[in-house]
C-alpha cells in the first residue's frame, strides 16, 4: 500500500517507502529506477541547487549504456560535453598514449565529460515524470533515526534546474525560508545513504581506510580553440604532477601535492602551471579559483544495517584516478534498485535484500579500489618524491592494441550492471 509522503504522521512526521539522502548521481538514478518501478521515493539533498564547480564529471561507457536502457541517451548526447577517445601522459621528454577508448567494442568508445550539475538535472527531470517521486531540495539530514530519516528543511528551494520555477515541493513557490530550518522525521521502510564520503548515515558501520599519498587542487584555466584537445597528465621533474581535461571553453586542472599539503596558493600553482604547461604560461594571470580535494580512499566493511542501505561514496570512498566514481555510484543504484524494487513494492526490505546488493557490488569495488591505490603505490608516490619513472607508461604504450582489457576495465568496470527494473503504471 503507498503511503504519501507528509501524509498521517501527525506535526513533523512524515512517512514514505524510500527514503534517499543525497541528490548526487547514486541517489538521483536510485530514486528514478524506484519511482519507475511504482515505489514511492523522496530524495533529500542538503544543498539549493546542483551548481557546484568539480564534482566528478567523468561519464563512461557503462553509465552512458544505462542511460540508453533508460531511453534517456538522446537527451544526454544533447547536454554541453566533450568526448575523450584517448588519453596521454606528458613528460619532460615525451608523450605516451595510455589509453585508447576507440579499441573498445559497443557503440560507446569514449568518455564524456559532463558538468554533473547538468546530468543530475536530466535524471531528476526524468524522475519528476513519476508523481511517486519527490526531490526536496535545502533538506539536510542528520541521521538515521532507526525507521527513518531526520533532517533540517531550510525552506526556500533553488530549482534543481537551472533557470526553471522549482516543483520539487509540490509547487512553484517552494517553502518559506527558514534559515534556522525546521527539524522534521520522514518514516521509511528503507533508508538510502547517498549522501557521499562525508555521511553522517554511515558512522558506526565498520571502515576500513586505506589513505592516499596526495591531496588535488582544481582550477580553470580558458582554453583557445587552437588547444590541444583530449585529457592528459603531465608529469615533471622535482615531483609535479597535474591533470588537465578538455571542457571545450576552459581547461579543468588539478594540481596533485603530497597528502595534507597546501594545494591552494595560487603563486605556487601558477608557478607550476607556467613551469609544467608552458603553452598556458601567458594565461596564468586569468586562473580561476583553486578547490582543494582532500582524497580518501575507503571502504565500509558493512554497507547496511536494518534499515539502512550505504551507496556511492557513502560505501566506498574513491581516489579521482582513474575517474571512475560517478559511474561506481551509478552502478552502485541500479544494482540495488534490481534488487530491492520487489520487496519495496511489497512494503517490507529484509537485511539479507540488504546484504544482497553490498554482496553484488563488493567485488567491484574491492578490484577498482585495487587499481587505484596501485596506481598511487607505483606511480603517483613516487613522482611526488622526485622518483617517477616512465617506464609503466611505455609498456602500455608499446602494448598497443593488446591494451584493450584495461581500456574495458577502465570504461567498463568489472561487474557492469543493466537495468531490470521494470516500468510499472
Amino acid at each position: 500500500m503507498r503511503n504519501r509522503a507528509g501524509r498521517g504522521m501527525g506535526p513533523g512526521m512524515e512517512k514514505t517507502t524510500c527514503a534517499i539522502a543525497g541528490g548526487g548521481p547514486a541517489g538521483l538514478m536510485l530514486g528514478l529506477l524506484l519511482a519507475r518501478a511504482g515505489v514511492e521515493v523522496v530524495v533529500l539533498e542538503k544543498h539549493g541547487d546542483f551548481l557546484r564547480d568539480f564534482r566528478g564529471d567523468t561519464v563512461h561507457p557503462s553509465t552512458l549504456e544505462i542511460l540508453d536502457e533508460l531511453g534517456l541517451g538522446r537527451r544526454f548526447a544533447e547536454l554541453p560535453q566533450h568526448k575523450a577517445e584517448r588519453m596521454t601522459a606528458v613528460t619532460d621528454d615525451e608523450e605516451l598514449l595510455v589509453a585508447d577508448l576507440t579499441r573498445l567494442r559497443g557503440r560507446h568508445r569514449a568518455i564524456a565529460f559532463v558538468p554533473q550539475w547538468d546530468f543530475l538535472d536530466l535524471l531528476a527531470d526524468e524522475a519528476r515524470r513519476y508523481p511517486n517521486f519527490t526531490l526536496r531540495m535545502n533538506c539536510e539530514v542528520l541521521e538515521f533515526t532507526g525507521s527513518g530519516l531526520r533532517y533540517k528543511d531550510k525552506g526556500q528551494v533553488t530549482a534543481a534546474k537551472r533557470g526553471s520555477p522549482d516543483l520539487s515541493s509540490g509547487g512553484p513557490g517552494g517553502r518559506p525560508p527558514d534559515e534556522e530550518g525546521a527539524e522534521h522525521v520522514l518514516e521509511a521502510v528503507l533508508s538510502v545513504a547517498a549522501d557521499g564520503r562525508r555521511s553522517v548515515l554511515r558512522r558506526g558501520l565498520p571502515l576500513r581506510e586505506f589513505g592516499a599519498p596526495m591531496d588535488v587542487g582544481w582550477f580553470r584555466m580558458p582554453r583557445e580553440p587552437s588547444d590541444r584537445v583530449d585529457p592528459f597528465l603531465r608529469v615533471g621533474g622535482g615531483g609535479r604532477l597535474m591533470v588537465a581535461i578538455d571542457r571545450e571553453t576552459y581547461w579543468q586542472m588539478g594540481y596533485v601535492v603530497p597528502k595534507d599539503s597546501p594545494a591552494g596558493d595560487r603563486a605556487a600553482v601558477g608557478a607550476a602551471v607556467a613551469e609544467l604547461v608552458p603553452w598556458l604560461a601567458d594565461r596564468v594571470g586569468e586562473m580561476g579559483e583553486i578547490s582543494t580535494l582532500r582524497v580518501q580512499v575507503n571502504r565500509l566493511r558493512r554497507w547496511y544495517r536494518p534499515g539502512l542501505l550505504c551507496v556511492g561514496d557513502a560505501a566506498h570512498a574513491m581516489s579521482p584516478v582513474l575517474g571512475v566514481g560517478i559511474n561506481l555510484a551509478v552502478q552502485d543504484a541500479v544494482a540495488a534498485a534490481n534488487l530491492l524494487w520487489e520487496p519495496l513494492v511489497k512494503g517490507r526490505v529484509s537485511t539479507a535484500d540488504l546484504a544482497a546488493v553490498q554482496r553484488r557490488r563488493m567485488p567491484a569495488t574491492v578490484a577498482i579500489q585495487s587499481l587505484q591505490l596501485l596506481v598511487q603505490r607505483r606511480l603517483i608516490a613516487p613522482a611526488l618524491a622526485g622518483r617517477f619513472s616512465t617506464a609503466p607508461l611505455k609498456a602500455l604504450s608499446r602494448l598497443g592494441p593488446l591494451t584493450r582489457p584495461m581500456v574495458t576495465l577502465l570504461a567498463h568496470g568489472v561487474r557492469p550492471e543493466h537495468v531490470r527494473v521494470p516500468e510499472r503504471p
